[in-house]
């Protein structure tokens, strides 16, 4: 019967509403798709598009939404690897400089940088601050702004296989060679460096409130196990 012939026609119409139906169904299963793909760091946010995991330590942690897109990401990575190195070395060196300054200024015969409570110089010690050289402030800003300087030159040079913080430094060759290992050792240094970022936010916090020397604050930490367990069992047996 002619009812039941199909025409050419008819087979482009069937096409067309097939079409459209999958169009109108597209952004349904796009939004149930990214509602799947949550935050790490926060499961009950949803992850940014932008944290896609390409760089180590993404666990689509950013609840003001900063990084709008690659480029601004990729900027903030810059600045979270240079603060997270610095911090690492702060990190060790603030309590060594506790340790062992007083004893370094007597050798060279020249005045210690620590005040009376053991205190390193920063913004709560400014009397420490007033004691270092003008020479050796004007060394260290040289010195950050010319790596500073070759680092940004280097993020705009198209390198192949450049991630933020690369500056091609590796003088005793323990970068890996293969991808996987490459990534563990970029989680890490910027896990490592969080960590002392923390850890040196807390130094200040602990020697602005206490007006002591982390170590001398925390000596169980920083002191053979012998000397501050004698001392503890000096004070119990002072306080019976």
């Amino acid at each position: 019967s002619t009812a039941d012939q199909k025409g050419p026609l008819d087979d482009i119409d069937m096409v067309s509403t097939q079409a459209a139906f999958v169009l109108e169904e597209a952004p349904f299963v796009e939004q149930i798709s990214s509602k799947q793909e949550m935050s790490q760091a926060i499961p009950f946010m949803e992850r940014p598009s932008v944290l896609n995991g390409d760089l180590a330590g993404d666990f689509g942690f950013d609840p003001l939404k900063l990084a709008k897109n690659k480029e601004a990401l990729w900027s903030y990575r810059e600045a979270e690897v240079k603060h997270a190195r610095l911090a690492m070395l702060a990190a060790a060196g603030w309590p060594l400089s506790e340790l062992w300054d007083r004893n370094i200024a007597e050798y060279f015969g020249i005045e210690t940088t620590l005040d009376d409570a053991d205190r390193v110089p920063f913004f709560f010690n400014v009397e420490g601050l007033q004691k270092i050289s003008p020479e050796f402030w004007g060394f260290c800003l040289g010195l950050t702004a010319a790596i500073d300087t070759y680092g940004f030159r280097r993020a705009r040079s198209e390198i192949p296989g450049y991630i933020p913080g690369d500056l091609g430094w590796d003088p005793l060759g323990l970068y890996p060679v293969d991808l996987e290992s490459r990534k563990r050792m970029q989680l890490q240094e910027i896990l490592h460096g969080r960590t002392a970022m923390l850890a040196v936010t807390g130094y200040a916090s602990q020697e602005a409130i206490s007006n002591v020397g982390v170590v001398d604050e925390t000596p169980l930490f920083f002191f053979p196990i012998t000397e501050t367990a004698e001392q503890v069992l000096q004070d119990v047996a002072d306080t019976l």
